[in-house]
């Protein structure tokens, strides 16, 4: 082909007939109008020469969702919760355990567990959530995007409640850590017992496993304190409690310490969901976004 056939045919390919066609679109539909000027194969050729060989469509375009950044400095400011399956009787067979914690003091505030995952029972469960804890409502809530987490009788009830909305982003694992390190808690306490009988057996379980949970486990990522403790404003006395003890023992005996004053743990003082990189205050709990 000549220069000017080689121009003629990118020009026809280009124009806005066939700018979002297949070389084989525009082919066929210039034959069947009695128009020939190349073979397909020449056509991909010719555009291949100009780079211009690849997805001729216009391809829709998805803006990225948007960073979740949520902070608290204290308890029911920011609330995170998800659902996880417990394996049931047989194979097959799950239960759905709806759990959700305050991110600050990381108590759970309420759980339940159901054989089934609908909207109607999201809205429910942060229902009964609001109502056990003295019907003292969050600022926000953090959730995966779930189909029951996204359902609009949870978005309905959040904004008549006043509550922001707050939702990972898709395929992105560490958005929600205070939920997922929950569960991990939950999956690797050594009296977990793998599959339940029932989900009677499961409820009983959990009642068990959450009491325990909230008002005995010490917890790494606020001071060593219990999430009950941190929730209710208790901890500081006992933090205090601990700094004396502490310095009797260095009064007492001095040297065991080397001349360096023991302290207690901190308490967290601020905690967040993707700490902002312009944030410059440094939390004194090294694990309050990565819990145990």
């Amino acid at each position: 082909m000549s220069e000017h056939e080689r121009e003629q045919v990118l020009a026809v390919l280009d124009s806005p007939r066939f700018a979002d066609k297949s070389p084989g679109q525009a082919w066929a539909t210039l034959l069947d109008e009695g128009v020939y000027l190349c073979s397909q194969a020449t056509m991909y050729r010719l555009l291949r020469q100009r780079g211009q060989s690849g997805e001729r469509r216009v391809q829709a375009v998805h803006p990225a969702k948007k960073k979740p950044e949520l902070e608290a400095d204290g308890p029911n400011q920011v609330w995170s919760w998800d659902i996880t399956k417990l394996k049931g009787p047989v194979r097959g067979v799950y239960y759905l355990l709806y759990v959700i914690i305050d991110i600050f003091s990381r108590k759970v505030i309420w759980w339940e567990i159901w054989p089934t995952e609908t909207g109607t029972l999201a809205r429910e469960f942060i229902e009964h959530a609001i109502e056990a804890n003295g019907g003292i409502a969050p600022g926000a809530i953090h959730a995966d995007r779930g189909t029951s987490m996204t359902s609009n009788t949870v978005s309905g009830l959040l904004a008549l409640l006043g509550i922001d909305q707050s939702h990972s982003r898709p395929r992105v694992s560490n958005d929600n850590p205070y939920s997922e390190a929950q569960f991990k808690t939950l999956k690797y306490c050594p009296a977990f017992p793998g599959p339940f009988g029932s989900i009677e057996d499961a409820n009983v379980f959990c009642d068990q496993f959450f009491r325990y949970y909230n008002n005995e486990h010490r917890h790494s990522g606020i001071g060593m304190h219990t999430p009950a403790s941190v929730h209710d404003g208790s901890a500081a006395e006992i933090h205090a409690r601990r700094a004396a003890t502490l310095n009797a023992a260095f009064l007492a005996h001095p040297e065991r310490f080397h001349g360096r004053r023991p302290c207690p743990p901190p308490l967290p003082s601020r905690v967040w969901i993707n700490k902002p990189p312009t944030t410059q205050e440094v939390d004194p709990s090294p694990q309050t976004t990565q819990v145990a």
